[in-house]
């Protein structure tokens, strides 16, 4: 099979950067619905235009590709073997030309393998079947949406909602509470896949292969099938919005399946997805690993426009901000302004906080903006170039956030999903704010990195080292300020009540 290997890159390489055209349906169809000049309608403005730039530039649509997940149909007498090999040689190719962000850490000693490959990374599913192809479907789901996966086993008390039953009521209302749950953590609007039943392990599996299907079909079970509409109908009016900015479009997509189970269990095992839904697959011929035929795209066809303009209008009425920042400038900041910083900023993620907490700071952080980001970097002779850089998940930091404001001066944090209250109680009493970037947009803000000035901790791996950036327009909108006030919390006190309405 000669051409295995450049045709699993190719599958590789379009998942990463060029979203299926039912993903983009269904946000399409979404966008036109937001109130305008809205937290949430900016941000859907921005993935619809980083949408269309990855397209062009052949770049990652979110630079956490996740953990690759291919599921490959074979034919009786070809060998799976040769297939997983190649997946491995095409997955290490892809991580070496920037397709995808190398993300395979091992859970021991914390090192990062720089080609994504590992124990059990990639993730490969194999299944024999009656037709003379190779079917491989792949699917690459983030750090930040696997976060959001949530299991429920039923009977049990939810938030909001009171008792689940062993129902399909009672399911109805674990799968609101995962979309209410997830706020703008897992990158909203998001796509839910669900398994009613089975096992802990095999629930989630069958969860997550719903994902798989498009989100356009419909379930051949009726019961199912009006369940997801249900689910989507009632999603949408919880008010979670874009980024969890609040808003009218929380869900995408909702594929439910079930399972039978064992008498004394009964779980709702639920596979959440952000926007940046990246799912592809391809035919291949058996004898020669050649593409015959794509699933979910057809590559003649011209693939829209998913933005109404070019980039993101500015206003004029933006704030500029240019680290270092003082005291002053920070507490003149409120809820709801949008920032543009230009300047020298930090990455900074897991690591990175965990390493401040007994280490001093290999650089100085008085007055600057640390970016919760792991970016995908090439390097080009002695220098770096950022490939794809959105937001991290910032919650993640909050045992650590707090007293790297405090002890070394940090008068900005960028990221995405806000923090919690030892966050925001630092940031009013040192005088810091949180700065929300939107979630899953790496095109977006590459291009607004002039250039990467250095790089320390580099012993953390590309994701997880602290990069010195030079940023020009760097869009951001305040959602947490110096003033111990919370758009985070304010959506999740709203959205709450509004659960409570659809429990009734």
């Amino acid at each position: 099979m000669q051409f295995l290997e450049n045709s699993l890159l190719e599958l590789i390489t379009q998942t990463s950067t060029n979203l299926p055209p039912d993903v983009r349906a269904a946000l399409g169809h979404r966008i036109p619905l937001e109130t305008p000049d809205t937290q949430s309608a900016k941000a859907l403005n921005i993935i619809a235009s980083n949408i269309d730039m990855a397209l062009d530039d052949e770049g990652a649509i979110c630079q956490d590709t996740g953990m690759p997940t291919f599921v490959v149909h074979t034919p009786p007498g070809v060998s799976q073997l040769a297939i997983r090999e190649a997946i491995w040689k095409a997955i290490a190719e892809a991580t070496r030309r920037g397709k995808l962000r190398p993300n395979s850490v091992d859970s021991l000693t914390g090192k990062n393998s720089g080609n994504n490959l590992g124990t059990e990374t990639p993730v490969i599913h194999f299944e024999q079947w009656d037709q003379d192809q190779i079917e491989v479907k792949l699917i690459l789901k983030g750090g930040g949406c696997e976060n959001m996966n949530a299991q429920y086993s039923i009977p049990c008390e939810l938030d909001h909602l009171g008792r689940a039953d062993r129902n399909l009521e009672g399911v109805r209302k674990c799968i609101l509470h995962a979309v209410w749950r997830a706020q703008g953590l897992g990158c909203s609007p998001g796509a839910l896949g669900v398994c009613i039943g089975g096992d802990r392990a095999h629930g989630y599996t069958l969860a997550k292969y719903q994902l798989f299907r498009s989100l356009d079909d419909v379930n051949p079970d009726p019961a199912l099938a009006n369940l997801e509409s249900q689910i989507m109908e009632q999603a949408n009016r919880l008010g979670v919005g874009a980024m969890g900015f609040g808003g009218k479009t929380s869900l995408i997509g909702c594929k439910i399946t079930a399972a039978n189970r064992l008498p004394a269990c009964f779980f709702v095992s639920v596979a959440y997805d952000c926007w940046a839904f990246r799912r592809l697959g391809v035919r291949l011929d058996a004898a020669s690993g050649a593409i015959a035929g794509w699933l979910y795209r057809d590559p003649e066809r011209a693939v829209e426009r998913m933005a109404a303009g070019e980039g993101f209008p500015l206003t004029g009425r933006e704030i500029v901000l240019t680290p270092p920042l003082t005291e002053a400038a920070v507490r003149a900041l409120k809820i709801g302004d949008v920032v543009l910083i230009n300047g020298e900023i930090y990455t900074g993620r897991d690591n990175v906080h965990a390493y401040l907490m007994k280490n001093a700071p290999p650089v100085d952080l008085r007055g600057a903006a640390i970016y919760h980001c792991g970016p995908v970097m090439l390097q080009q002779g002695e220098g770096w170039v950022t490939k794809a850089a959105g937001p991290t998940t910032s919650i993640r930091e909050e045992p650590y956030q707090h007293h790297a404001i405090r002890e070394y001066g940090l008068r900005a944090v960028i990221g995405k999903g806000g923090m919690g209250p030892k966050t925001l109680a630092s940031m009013k009493d040192s005088g810091a704010v949180y700065l929300h970037a939107i979630g899953g947009a790496a095109q977006f803000y590459a291009r607004a990195v002039e250039k990467v000035l250095g790089v320390h901790l580099m012993e953390f791996g590309i994701p997880e080292a602290m990069w010195h950036l030079r940023v020009k327009d760097f869009l951001t909108i305040v959602t947490m300020d110096a003033h111990g006030n919370s758009l985070h919390a304010g959506v999740a006190e709203a959205t709450g009540k509004a659960l409570a309405e659809l429990g009734r």
